[in-house]
């Protein structure tokens, strides 16, 4: 394959809404990716957790190559054979019971807080609460962005949302004495692993915790996985390591291997409570992104994906454990299955740009975590060489930042 002699400059034309580094990627194959000069990368970003099954995987290429030629696109008047399908597996492997479909997970998101308050409205509470958590990241429409726990990414765009109640995570009696008395409170949303916020995990006794509260007070449990669920801790959804059950579950990213999609389950107590005009979208459930969601399952299962991300996740994190746990200047190495992030004790964004001279994609969030959320598809061998390309660069970064 041809690629261009340099790598496309920035546009003047496009809003400068992203920091990017000063690289066009042209094409990939499985966990690799080479830019418009032809310089290959080994990928451990996976376009930020959205690439489960890698680039041009044998399977899924067909697959969409077909869905194309037959309809991209079909509005939501008409029935869409494949919502049937991939709300079917979905169902099955999340023992819940009804889906809809968006495009992204900022919409799945933006429906789980409407389902939320329409759950309220239905039960005569004129202005419902929502629990929200610390360093959450849930989207950057007004909603969403009101419901995340980062000031940074808020700045500017006030006046944010009312009717959310922040605490911190994996502390019971603050979610207790935050929401005490108050009969206006009907959720609580949250992300089992939150990304953004630095891959921070909630445990699982603290999940069993919330779930019997939720129960306890006739509250909904609404967890984002968005980023952490569809196979990439090595279950189908995070929080199905604690044994539990939400109410409504947000999907996105993973579910369609690349293509835009987005979804939200829900169980028993939250199915029903849209109906006809209460949500709606013009692009959710499009045949192309129902294909993809369709054979992004089949192909995990077929391929044995859920083993591979818990035994490439753990491989990673014990190397990188033995590697750097008694390294000054590292605080924690953390995450489940292929969601992994190292947290240094000083800002650190400049690693990005030197990982990507190394060869290597990856991201820093919360200002000073490396985040780790290579493809479900990687090997060992490619599993070994994430570890041994990063540690020299956090190596150098301790060295000049002592």
């Amino acid at each position: 394959m041809s690629v261009a002699a340099t790598a496309a400059p920035s546009s003047p034309h496009v809003m400068n809404t992203y920091g990017r580094l000063p690289i066009a990627m042209s094409h990939g194959k499985g966990c690799r990716v080479w830019d418009t000069n032809g310089k290959e990368y080994l990928d451990a970003l996976a376009g930020i957790a959205v690439n489960t099954l890698g680039h041009g995987h044998p399977k899924l290429v067909p697959a969409l190559q077909d869905q194309v030629a037959k309809m991209l696109h079909c509005c939501n008047y008409y029935h869409v054979p494949d919502q049937e399908r991939l709300a079917q597996l979905l169902v099955e492997r999340s023992g819940m019971t009804n889906v809809f479909f968006c495009s992204t997970g900022l919409e799945a998101n933006e429906a789980a807080l409407k389902l939320a308050r329409k759950y309220g409205h239905d039960r005569g509470i004129e202005k419902p609460q929502i629990v929200v958590y610390e360093k959450a990241f849930h989207g950057r429409s007004i909603a969403t962005l009101s419901a995340t726990g980062n000031p940074k990414i808020q700045a500017g765009f006030g006046p944010l949302v009312e009717g959310f109640i922040r605490v911190p995570a994996n502390d019971i009696e603050a979610l207790r004495k935050a929401t005490e008395g108050n009969p206006n409170v009907v959720a609580v949303f949250f992300e089992t692993i939150q990304g953004e916020g630095g891959i921070n995990p909630m445990r699982a006794e603290y999940l069993q915790a919330v779930r019997a509260l939720c129960d306890a007070r006739d509250w909904l449990m609404m967890i984002d996985e968005v980023q952490c669920g569809m196979g990439r801790t090595g279950k189908w959804f995070a929080h199905q390591w604690a044994g539990i059950l939400p109410d409504v579950m947000p999907l996105a990213k993973g579910l369609g291997s690349g293509v835009p999609i987005g979804a939200v389950v829900a169980g028993p107590k939250a199915a029903h409570i849209f109906q006809p005009g209460n949500h709606g979208t013009t692009f959710g459930g499009n045949p192309l992104a129902m294909r993809a969601g369709v054979e992004t399952i089949r192909i995990i299962e077929e391929d044995g994906l859920l083993e591979n991300a818990a035994k490439m996740g753990h491989l990673i994190q014990t190397r990188l454990l033995t590697a750097l746990m008694n390294k000054k200047g590292v605080k924690e190495v953390r995450g489940q299955g292929l969601m992994i992030g190292i947290e240094l004790d000083k800002p650190c964004g400049v690693i990005t740009q030197r990982a990507a001279d190394a060869g290597l994609l990856l991201s820093v969030t919360a200002d000073n975590v490396i985040r780790l959320v290579p493809p479900l598809v990687i090997s060992g061998a490619e599993a070994d060489e994430i570890v041994a390309r990063l540690l020299p660069i956090i190596e150098q970064f301790l060295t000049e930042n002592p």
